[in-house]
């Protein structure tokens, strides 16, 4: 690993970073346009991410957006060739899309369960599928997959996304394993409680403060963190100053899982 401050820029490398329209992947893309990155914002709802790749433009940064479901290989092939033809490479793959279904399991449809499992899980798996003949051509990359707390202790209702997210942590394993040789590297990001859209969507707007406090009062650093600490993270795992970091999770929870349940 680098202690040169400078390993931390991506100054003339180009990332693709899934789900950049909002929340985690937004201010991700921002932090890598910010170092130097030319971005690529794969993105279903064309309005979030053409409105970042605006935003990245005005201050001064290099983007670019295409609409794109993960769980669709057509999709993710025209969105693979659509940063080859932009910017003639791919050095990072920040593998961030992903939803939830909250419901007993036996209550899911089938319908449900294949979303969730197409965009979190397999979504991942193609995006870093065909991504990665181009790092290789090129002679390395950097991949990040997002999972979650709840890939290691979950809640009611959870099960479709809580199998996405632990497959993902034995998926990266198995990918750095692949790749190991290769110069392209594979690491997890697990965040806890963070700020997100996604983090509030099931909750009536009336109870929002309640719930707001009793998730920042669960977190033992007693917070719910802004996606932009979670973008820093995954900045470190894709820079030259994680080199020797590979196949292995970082956990970004404010010691969310170090904490029992029962306080005696």
């Amino acid at each position: 690993m680098s202690t040169d401050p400078s390993a931390m820029r991506l100054d003339g490398q180009v990332a693709i970073v899934t789900g950049g329209g909002t929340g985690i992947g937004e201010a991700t893309a921002r932090l890598f346009a910010q170092v130097g990155a030319r971005v690529v914002i794969a993105n279903r709802r064309p309005s979030t991410g053409e409105k970042v790749v605006s935003d990245i433009k005005r201050e001064g940064g290099e983007a670019t957006f295409v609409s794109t479901d993960v769980r669709d290989v057509a999709q993710v092939q025209a969105m693979i060739q659509h940063t080859i033809d932009s910017y003639g490479r791919i050095d990072i793959l920040f593998n961030n899309a992903g939803l939830a279904v909250v419901a007993p399991f036996w209550e899911i449809s089938d319908e449900d369960w294949n979303l969730v499992i197409g965009v979190n899980l397999s979504g991942h798996f193609y995006c870093a599928k065909y991504a990665v003949p181009h790092m290789l051509e090129q002679g390395g990359g950097a991949i990040v997959n997002m999972s979650s707390v709840l890939g290691y202790a979950t809640n009611p209702g959870m099960t479709a996304y809580t199998a996405s997210k632990t497959s993902i942590i034995g998926m990266t394993k198995a990918m750095a394993l692949d790749l190991a040789k290769k110069n392209i590297r594979v690491n997890c990001i697990v965040p806890g409680s963070i700020d997100t859209p996604m983090m509030w969507a099931d909750y009536p707007a009336d109870d929002l403060p309640r719930i707001e406090r009793e998730a920042a009062e669960a977190v033992p650093v007693g917070r719910v963190a802004p996606p932009s600490e979670i973008a820093s993270a995954v900045l470190f795992l894709v820079s030259p100053a994680a080199s020797l970091v590979n196949g292995t999770t970082l956990i970004a929870d404010g010691a969310l899982l170090a904490k029992i349940a029962t306080e005696y």
